[in-house]
């Protein structure tokens, strides 16, 4: 680093990224990709726009923001729009939380919160997971600080139930809670719906996963509406072109091929459960997943370590977290139905099965 930087930013221990290597082609089951192209419609409108790129996108998501309303069934006044979901979430940490309004979230989560923390200032408390990784609903009731719940839960897969969103909402009146939905559409329920009930309550989600644009970068967060012009007033003082005309017409084109989504959702949940339980006859140990990923634990004749790097060697890239309590797990994103057969294959000669 050089002389210049500050002290707060010299603190500051970045989010570290599924790795994007090129010396190579891998099976890249690594980043939760879709492994499904954008659709035709999200393709061509997204082409069409970069036509008028001479000119500035429209401002506040433009006809983005009134067609994701429409389909979420919410007033537009009740929708942000931003330029990835974690763009949204550093939006949220700058506007709502700061040196007297602290954050809080698991310990074993998106990478993202405890950067986001310290970019802006704001302590944070990591919660520990039970031993089996589900959420200690408990020790969220009453914390009286702002609340972020990755639900179904990054890297573990694991879902919470709106009952319990509710009763972290309630008991904790004057702050925020964000529950973070980036993998909701593979099995998840959201909680949105409750969004009328709660206003402190942010549901964000993402274009990356289920709708298969995680290169075009446009996320988006539901609240109440005073919520909503907090958030656009962090957005307006720090960049309101935020998002490019042809990803914004992209997303367009993605809400209108809605069934195109829904397909691809059905396959990777079909795939992501043969898959689970192959890998369960193998003996491996994993979670109850609602992701687009698989979380588990190799058989005790070989580390996770071990694993990851012999599929590596075999062109397979998966996730390896070097963390406590879960430095022997992996979380492989589900890939086409070819690649999951590769996989398993890798694994059983990797095991000599």
């Amino acid at each position: 680093m050089s002389r210049f930087m500050t002290p707060k930013t010299r603190r500051l221990t970045p989010y570290t990224p599924g790795e994007q290597p090129s010396e190579r082609k891998y099976i890249k089951l690594n980043t939760n990709e879709s492994p499904f192209p954008p659709s035709e419609k999200a393709i061509m409108y997204s082409s069409d726009a970069v036509r008028l790129s001479n000119l500035y996108p429209p401002l506040d998501g433009g006809p983005l923001r009134g067609k994701l309303a429409d389909y979420l069934g919410v007033p537009k006044e009740c929708v942000a729009i931003a330029n990835s979901s974690d763009e949204i979430l550093n939006f949220i940490f700058r506007a709502f939380c700061g040196e007297d309004s602290p954050a809080a979230f698991a310990d074993i989560t998106y990478g993202f919160y405890p950067v986001f923390s310290s970019l802006n200032g704001a302590p944070y408390t990591e919660i520990p997971l039970k031993e089996d990784f589900t959420l200690d609903i408990g020790r969220f009731i009453g914390i009286h600080k702002n609340i972020f719940i990755a639900n179904p839960n990054a890297p573990t897969g694991i879902e919470i139930s709106g009952e319990d969103i509710e009763r972290i909402a309630e008991s904790n009146p004057d702050n925020i809670v964000v529950i973070d939905e980036a993998y909701v559409d593979f099995g998840g329920r959201t909680a949105i719906p409750l969004v009328d009930r709660h206003d402190n309550l942010i549901v964000v989600q993402t274009f990356s996963k289920s709708r298969s644009l995680a290169g075009a970068r446009v996320g988006f967060a539901v609240s109440n509406p005073e919520i909503i012009k907090d958030i656009y007033t962090v957005i307006y003082s720090t960049n309101p072109y935020n998002i490019s005309r042809a990803n914004m017409f992209a997303a367009i084109g993605a809400i209108e091929d809605d069934r195109y989504t829904k397909d691809n959702c059905r396959k990777i949940i079909s795939t992501r459960e043969r898959i689970s339980g192959e890998l369960k006859e193998l003996g491996f140990r994993l979670t109850d997943s609602r992701a687009n990923f698989i979380f588990c634990e190799p058989p005790d004749i070989i580390s996770g370590k071990e694993l990851y790097q012999a599929l590596r060697e075999r062109g397979i890239l998966v996730r390896r977290f070097d963390v406590n309590r879960i430095e022997n797990y992996l979380r492989i994103s589900v890939g086409t139905d070819a690649d999951m057969d590769q996989l398993i294959n890798a694994i059983k000669n990797t095991l000599n099965i």
